[in-house]
């Protein structure tokens, strides 16, 4: 049923587009026989609001990949920098959940690591339609430049923090994860969540031996439910590794896929001294950044998905 709904999502407006469209032709042919020059107007003005409907559907069509329609976990780590850090960090991952919460979307923060300012690291779920297509391009460094509310000289400082994006896996898609290639830790969980949380060691923390690749979960009461949930990110993380490992053996790893590392910024904001976000990618530029920051992210995403289409980086 699932599915099905998502199929319906997917066709039902691209049917009302074109039955927009044949109206249209209907009416500018009806205006021509008549010789009513006065239609003109709104036969203009519907075109164009077809157009925007037009461009806003076919996003979805650049969303092609395996798993661009499942959801997907999204992690913050703060750069170097201390306190300045942790606060973008932080700032970085609000306008994230602001942007899924624009869009409809259900977030779930699966691990959380709080620092002085802010936070050193943070992973949540975020669960809709299109959740990893839409964000699998806000993997990379992210940069802030700002007057820094923690310098009592009022100095401008840069801080850094890095996103990364993978998919949530369903049943449909096989990972193997060998018992022999796993450590499992377990620890006692921190934050809310009333004396039990912090009386048990309900976190857990699984290592992949071959890859080094490391996964947390403490955001239930439960072991087991941490470790289900622990295993189903450790499943997707592999299963981006593994495709990228691919990648490398076919000669096709793009820039845009690169591991993350410090040397690959794909983005900057700046507060000070003058206002603008900047995608270093697909050169789009925004002076809003308030309106950025309360994660109107739309075009940036948008226009790295054409991008990505047209280099054939995705």
């Amino acid at each position: 049923m699932a599915e099905l709904k998502s199929l319906k999502n997917r066709y039902e407006p691209w049917k009302n587009l074109y039955a927009g469209i044949e109206d249209l032709e209907v009416l500018h042919e009806l205006a021509m026989e008549a010789g009513d020059e006065g239609e003109a107007a709104g036969i203009e003005k519907n075109l164009q609001v077809l157009g925007v409907r037009y461009e806003k559907q076919n996003i979805f069509e650049l969303m092609s990949g395996e798993v661009d329609k499942n959801g997907c976990f999204l992690t913050i780590h703060a750069g170097a920098g201390g306190t300045e850090a942790c606060d973008w960090s932080q700032m970085l991952y609000r306008m994230y959940l602001r942007w899924a919460e624009r869009k409809g979307f259900s977030v779930e923060e699966m691990d959380r690591l709080e620092a002085e300012g802010g936070v050193k690291s943070a992973t949540c779920r975020i669960d809709g339609d299109y959740a990893y297509g839409y964000l699998k391009g806000e993997s990379g460094v992210h940069r802030l430049v700002r007057i820094s509310p923690f310098d009592s000289a009022s100095r401008r400082h840069t801080s850094f923090s890095s996103c990364y994006v993978f998919p949530v896996i369903d049943d449909s898609i096989e990972v193997d994860i060998r018992p022999e290639d796993l450590r499992v830790d377990t620890y006692r969980s921190g934050g809310a969540g009333g004396q039990h949380v912090n009386k048990t060691d309900s976190a857990v923390r699984f290592t992949h031996l071959p890859t080094g690749i490391v996964v947390a979960c403490q955001s239930e009461r439960s072991q087991t439910m941490n470790r289900t949930i622990a295993m189903s990110m450790l499943k997707a993380r592999l299963y981006e590794y593994y495709k990228r490992e691919k990648e490398k053996e076919n000669a096709k790893f793009a820039q845009e896929k690169k591991d993350i590392s410090w040397g690959n910024q794909i983005r900057s904001y700046v507060f000070q001294p003058y206002t603008m976000v900047k995608d270093y990618r697909t050169k789009t530029e925004s002076g809003n950044i308030q309106a950025v920051m309360d994660g109107d992210i739309d075009t940036f995403i948008e226009e790295y998905l054409r991008f990505a289409w047209e280099n054939n980086s995705d």
